[in-house]
């Protein structure tokens, strides 16, 4: 987002901006807000639909567990936490967030972006999910998946929820200044518990968290949004927004062409800014077509503007 955001800010001081997974939609209800979640339950049902339907399942019994009077106790040894869990809401938030990086970095390679993980991550995890042994429980089930994404390497003997391995503290005060991206969960198309988007109850959770209060206008007034192609048409130049299908974050982002010099290069199989990371010898031949293509177009930029800084002109004052 904000190489896109400040090639439209600063022109004069960017020839061009590659803008990878750039989520510049994702506000204001500029796209659908069940888009995000909707995307990372579409990557787990081409995997598998059972394990779709699994994950889907989840939920009822995460709760109806955590409501017996030892519930929280069997659920706190079933997901090997290192200390008893305080709600099921604690539960449910670790595994939506184990999904929706899953779905973020499901490369076709090893990776080490998030987690230590396996090429083509969601399968495997769907494949645990699957083929967990006879009788095994729902519960079961889910531990056996989401184990791949929190315990790959197999070296966690127990997981810490107050863990934060990704630096979120830093993402969550930005989404309550800055970056209000309205998200909801629709319970006939998404895997995840049903949800809607309430400003007022975002508002109250960051006033409680951070004793801020979000902007929800900000984004959309510093740097546009509404009626994105007219606006980038008008005023941008020399910018690609690469994204990749499986990534969630692509729903939000420019998926089409807008001009001659505002290029979308989109890929089927293509995860979160998999462009952007380094070569693997397990890229695969669509990977390594995109990045010669953005290399092509950025210099093509840099051999336009070159030409024209030493362009002579003459001006009459």
């Amino acid at each position: 987002m904000l190489a896109a955001w400040m090639r439209l800010k600063y022109p004069h001081l960017t020839v061009g901006a590659l803008a990878s997974s750039a989520p510049i939609l994702q506000f204001e209800n500029i796209v659908p807000p069940d888009t995000f979640y909707n995307i990372v339950s579409n990557d787990f049902k081409r995997e598998s639909t059972s394990c779709f339907d699994t994950i889907k399942k989840s939920w009822g019994e995460v709760e109806a567990e955590g409501r017996k009077d030892n519930g929280l106790s069997l659920l706190t040894k079933t997901f090997h936490f290192c200390r008893e869990l305080k709600s099921t809401g604690d539960l449910i938030d670790w595994l939506e967030s184990a999904y929706s990086y899953l779905a973020m970095v499901d490369y076709p390679y090893p990776s080490s972006f998030m987690m230590p993980l396996p090429g083509h991550p969601i399968r495997e995890v769907c494949r645990k999910i699957d083929d967990s042994p006879e009788g095994s429980s729902v519960l079961e089930r889910i531990f056996a998946g989401v184990s791949i994404y929190y315990n790959y390497t197999g070296t966690a003997s127990c997981f810490e929820l107050d863990d934060d391995p990704h630096g979120l503290d830093g993402w969550n005060w930005q989404a309550c200044t800055e970056m209000v991206m309205p998200m909801s969960s629709d319970k006939e198309t998404s895997m995840f518990p049903p949800y809607d988007f309430h400003y007022s109850d975002y508002e109250q959770d960051c006033w409680r968290t951070f004793s801020v209060l979000p902007r929800p206008r900000w984004v959309t007034t510093e740097f546009g949004g509404h009626d994105i192609r007219t606006a980038l048409r008008t005023f941008g130049s020399n910018m690609i927004f690469s994204n990749g299908l499986l990534d969630p974050w692509s729903g939000g982002s420019v998926l089409q062409n807008v001009s001659d010099t505002i290029t979308a290069l989109v890929t089927e199989e293509g995860a979160h800014h998999i462009d952007l990371r380094p070569s693997t010898p397990g890229d695969p031949d669509w990977l390594i077509q995109q990045r010669a293509t953005e290399i092509k177009l950025i210099r093509g930029w840099i051999d336009d503007y070159s030409r024209a800084k030493h362009q002579k002109s003459t001006f009459n004052m």
